[in-house]
């Protein structure tokens, strides 16, 4: 009887959980879409722990204990911190799969080899590699995030680097083959398997440079899912293999769509070292300048537009300045003002970084565009407003060949017919190149944080308004 009703409670988590990822397709389900995994992982937490066999009662509360010391402080960082945060989810996801691994390989070579048969060694050897790999690399991909000062932020290029990686994970492969097919031949094998897991993790990040994290947190999303496969293969749970198929699925899709966003294949992403530091190749380019405007100028042009589009960044996220671009949004369609905002696909430092701030500050759904749907009308925008956002924005992406963003789609806010780009300082993204946007007729710089800079222009909007009034 406890049999059969395990078996319904994970039946039912299983349709949670592909029903928390369909209802993450639209921004209006989304919230019931937490709320669903959330009981899918919970259900399948109670019904594992009810199966009779489990017995060890106080290492699961143990277990719990520890994952709510973690876990609650996690939950509370700030929307800045998400990506890197996120990262560290699919590290802690992981290492629960190599550890596991490990723990079966060692338990079934001690007390009984027969128990490693091709299949299951098959299933280890994977969900070892994927899973410490996946920790390494998600570790180091939250490092670059947040900016820890001994991981490099720009790729990290070094010669024969395609070569010495490809090599690593042969000799793993290879290593991982002599497992399956011989088990309990060699004490020093499986903990190579680890080593080398480990040390490729590393080496896979090392050469990818920030603007391209967004691709690598969703296909870490997708080691860790298929971790989570094999592992479910090695602890005999269909809960397992469906969940992290679930999550491999998704992961390797949402990698595919960032990929084309940027007109990127996997293996430039992974091993092209994207986002290199370029040296300046047009003549005269040191002698370009800025071109800075008023709040009140700023504010003036955009009083007289009828087509406003917000085109939000990185830059607004460390602002913290969503709750004060809603302000400026109602300022201006109170006024009439179509405001329309556009995000990249990429834009942030993970998938749908942009679409939280917006969310939080309670942006209609309706103002909220793609890129594509955008960039044709472009023409007939009066003015583009760029808060934080670079090298999405930067025309250099169409224009220059042999720029390390050429070929990457980006929102056209160089055709709209005026431009102001709210930047902190003079540093370039995270692309390492000047933004080409920055310097033509058409744009005017308002140099300061973005939270200061949005409230000022939402002020100076509303000082004019009772003036008019």
């Amino acid at each position: 009887m406890m049999h059969a009703l395990v078996e319904i409670a994970y039946l039912a988590a299983i349709v949670l959980f592909i029903l928390a990822l369909y209802w993450m397709n639209d921004p209006k389900s989304a919230r019931r879409s937490v709320s669903a995994g959330v009981a899918a992982m919970a259900l399948a937490m109670a019904a594992t722990w009810s199966r009779p066999e489990v017995v060890h009662h106080l290492w699961i509360i143990i277990a719990l204990v520890g994952g709510v010391v973690v876990g609650v402080p996690l939950s509370r960082v700030a929307l800045t911190a998400v990506p890197q945060r996120t990262a560290l989810s699919h590290a802690f996801g992981g290492l629960a799969a190599g550890l596991v691994g490990t723990a079966k390989y060692y338990m079934w070579f001690g007390e009984d080899p027969a128990e490693l048969t091709g299949f299951r060694m098959t299933a280890i050897v994977v969900e070892t590699l994927l899973g410490f790999l996946t920790l390494t690399g998600s570790l180091m991909a939250a490092g670059k995030l947040h900016g820890v000062s001994w991981i490099p932020q720009r790729p990290v290029i070094y010669p024969m680097q395609n070569a010495t990686n490809l090599g690593l994970l042969l000799l793993a492969l290879a290593i991982g083959v002599f497992l399956i097919v011989n088990p309990t031949g060699s004490a020093v094998a499986f903990p190579m398997l680890i080593a080398l897991s480990l040390a490729f993790g590393v080496l896979l990040i090392i050469p990818i440079g920030g603007a391209d994290m967004p691709t690598v947190i969703s296909i870490l999303n997708a080691y860790a899912g298929l971790s989570a496969v094999a592992m479910g293969f090695v602890l005999d749970s269909r809960l397992l293999v469906v969940a992290g198929a679930l999550d491999g699925a998704s992961g390797l899709i949402l990698s595919i769509i960032m990929c084309r966003a940027m007109n990127r294949s996997f293996t430039n992403v992974l091993f092209g070292g994207f986002g290199q530091v370029q040296a300046p190749t047009a003549a005269g380019a040191e002698d370009r300048h800025y071109k800075e405007e008023t709040i009140e100028g700023a504010a003036q042009s955009l009083e007289m537009a009828r087509l406003v589009i917000i085109v939000p960044g990185y830059g607004m996220a460390v602002a913290h300045a969503q709750h004060r671009v809603a302000e400026l949004y109602d300022q201006l369609t109170k006024r009439g003002t179509t405001v329309k905002f556009v995000i990249h696909p990429v834009a942030g430092r993970m998938p749908g970084h942009m679409n939280v701030l917006l969310a939080e500050a309670e942006i209609p759904y309706d103002d909220i565009v793609e890129m594509d749907d955008m960039n044709p009308d472009m023409a007939q925008v009066d003015v583009a407003l760029i808060i934080g956002a670079n090298d999405v924005v930067n025309p250099a992406a169409k224009e220059q060949k042999g720029c390390p963003i050429y070929g990457m789609p980006i929102i056209e806010a160089h055709r709209a017919k005026t431009v102001f780009a709210i930047k902190r300082g003079k540093s370039t993204g995270f692309a390492g190149i000047e933004n080409d946007l920055y310097f033509r007729d058409e744009t005017f710089m308002l140099f300061g944080d973005a939270k200061d800079v949005v409230g000022e222009l939402t002020k100076q909007l509303s000082v004019d308004a009772a003036a008019a009034a």
